[in-house]
């Protein structure tokens, strides 16, 4: 049987089996840990409940020669599939190469009345070895760490004064440690400017990027119904069409983020700063583009990569308290931040490669719509192992409330009788 035919308790086991995934990590999925009451209190304000999604997992992509199953959380059946799918097809190419530029993070400290930004430009460079003490003294344990204060720049944007810092966050995702920084080279900032800062915190841009590139064979990509060659050609011809029209670029990068955001969330990150990050560096041109490209060689081959941003952490903030994340962090097997960044790229490309396949090849609203009927039989008060038995009556008519309602009623009907 495959993977997604198992039960719940034969995956866990197979993962098991497979040095995967801890017995002590299947036990603590298999029991649907909830939060504990002072945890959850304490994550959030005014806290009344706590909201459970389903966490799962995508199936073997390989990145640079190794193999990961990738945790996602997400409500949505068809992105787990799509991911797990264009993880297949990498894989018959040889997978996914990824790369990432070394893990920085920037704060921002801006001043609004900066009589002469020429001379408070040449103090702060003059000084800057004594900024760089104050960031230490601020944060002494990252610097022993091997990170801290990196560099600092100086810019004019308007009317603005702003002194940039470049801060080597280590394992952590780096939000507490910038504006920690931040603020007290601010304060020193503003004794020698003689005036308080407007803002001094960091920023979720980011110029550190991760890629992510695979070359694949048309002969792959074949379906049923069309050659691999055709699907290649018209992926590449929508990839174009996607850098010239913003309205199939918006989807196009939404469908990346369906996989990176569902991977980030499972992680314990802050798909918030994530999300935002990437769609800046995707308008950053001034024309919103694709976060994927895909293009034919003169040797036919198609070529996919994919670029973008990922300000992530291994440690710290929510990943600390959430029981779950650290599970899924091991599961994962991201042992350092380079390995959750190349990690969660790849993943954003097969995404993008699935989905593209299927909107040339099939269309993408068959096993959209197929993988929505247990959704809907749910939505109609199916339980148990109606659920998947409703979703079974739904495969030869359409997929709706109605004919769900019916379906259901037929079952208990015949149950009764």
């Amino acid at each position: 049987m495959k993977f997604y035919q198992l039960t719940r308790a034969q995956r866990l086991a197979a993962l098991v089996n497979a040095g995967q995934l801890s017995d002590a990590d299947a036990a603590f999925l298999a029991a649907d840990t909830p939060l504990p009451a002072a945890v959850a209190a304490s994550l959030t304000e005014n806290q009344l409940g706590q909201f459970a999604l389903p966490l799962g997992i995508a199936r073997d992509l390989r990145v640079n020669g190794v193999t990961y199953q990738v945790p996602m959380v997400t409500e949505e059946p068809s992105v787990i599939a799509a991911a797990s799918n264009g993880a297949r097809l990498a894989a018959l190419n040889g997978g996914v190469q990824a790369t990432t530029t070394p893990h920085l993070v920037e704060g921002e400290i801006v001043f609004e009345h900066v009589a002469d930004p020429v001379a408070a430009a040449k103090l702060v460079r003059a000084r800057t070895a004594e900024l760089m003490a104050v960031a230490a003294a601020a944060h002494p344990s990252i610097v022993r760490r091997g990170g801290g204060l990196q560099a600092v720049r100086v810019s004019t944007p308007g009317r603005f004064f702003k002194v940039t810092l470049v801060v080597a966050p280590q394992a952590a995702m780096g939000a507490n440690i910038v504006n920690t920084i931040a603020e007290a080279v601010a304060a020193t900032l503003t004794v020698w400017l003689a005036q308080p800062a407007l803002v001094a915190i960091l920023t979720n841009a980011s110029a550190q990027l991760t890629t992510a590139t695979v070359v694949l064979d048309p002969a792959t990509l074949g379906t049923k119904t069309t050659d691999g060659s055709a699907i290649a050609a018209r992926i590449a011809a929508l990839s174009e069409l996607a850098t010239c029209d913003v309205a199939r670029a918006v989807t196009h990068n939404k469908g990346i983020m369906n996989g990176i955001d569902a991977a980030i969330l499972a992680s314990g990150n802050d798909t918030r700063a994530v999300e935002a990050g990437v769609q800046a560096f995707a308008a950053a041109s001034g024309q919103y583009q694709p976060l994927a490209q895909w293009h034919l060689t003169a040797t036919g081959t198609l070529v996919g990569e994919l670029k973008l941003p990922l300000q992530v952490g291994v440690v710290g903030g929510a990943i600390s308290a959430l029981p779950a994340a650290q599970v899924a962090q091991r599961l994962g097997g991201y042992k350092d931040v380079v390995t959750l960044q190349q990690v969660v790229a790849a993943l954003g490309l097969v995404q993008n490669l699935a989905a593209l396949r299927a909107l040339v090849g099939p269309g993408i609203q068959a096993g959209h719509m197929t993988l929505q009927a247990r959704a809907l039989a749910i939505a109609v008060g199916a339980q148990g192992d109606e659920i998947n038995r409703v979703a079974a009556g739904l495969a030869t008519v359409p997929k709706d409330r109605a004919h769900a309602q019916a379906v259901l009623a037929a079952l208990r009907k015949d149950e009764t009788t």
